[in-house]
């Protein structure tokens, strides 16, 4: 395996908070891949920070080789397409899945476009599975190391969480600054 720092991977399902952690990252001095082609919103604002070639991962990784020592935003079912030539370091953000869909389905509606047709408790239904198949491939992956974290916790105590990141990292990262950007008034989708 070449001898290079490892990607730092955020991930989770959509509107778990993968933004605000990008964010975090950023803000604490960590390099992020971002192209700014989704753009900050009513959803988001303070910006997305995605980079679109994650979206074409299975059939293009070459932009991997650029990616080392930084923080890249890759969907939960798309970790699976990562490939084992490299190191990572997955900081994984888990939210009620209530709010996840509830949130969701409020920014489908601000952006009028209409979700699947599925009932709440199915798509909860559908992601907890999806999660369970990610989190057993991570398991079997020596070269992902993962750090699990709860949505909810960067709302009520964002320094732990920041220095649960620092920590991980390796440290020198600026978990004040962290801090500082997490913004609890968007935390506005609760149940």
């Amino acid at each position: 395996m070449p001898d290079r720092k490892p990607i730092v991977v955020v991930s989770g399902l959509p509107r778990s908070g993968t933004s605000m952690v990008m964010q975090m990252l950023h803000a604490g001095g960590i390099e992020v891949m971002t192209d700014a082609v989704r753009t900050a919103d009513a959803d988001n604002p303070h910006g997305y920070l995605e980079f679109e070639r994650v979206k074409q991962l299975k059939s293009d990784k070459s932009w991997l080789d650029d990616a080392a020592g930084k923080a890249v935003k890759v969907i939960h079912l798309l970790l699976m397409e990562l490939p084992t030539d490299r190191e990572y370091k997955v900081i994984f953000v888990r939210r009620e899945l209530q709010e996840v869909v509830k949130s969701q389905s409020v920014m489908l509606e601000r952006m009028g476009r209409k979700g699947a047709a599925i009932a709440p408790e199915l798509l909860m239904a559908t992601f907890e599975r999806q999660l369970k198949s990610v989190d057993a491939w991570l398991a079997e992956r020596p070269n992902f190391e993962v750090l699990r974290l709860d949505h909810r916790l960067f709302i009520t105590d964002a320094a732990s969480q920041a220095r649960a990141i620092g920590e991980f990292l390796g440290g020198g990262i600026d978990q004040a600054s962290m801090v500082r950007a997490v913004d609890p008034s968007l935390h506005r989708n609760r149940v």
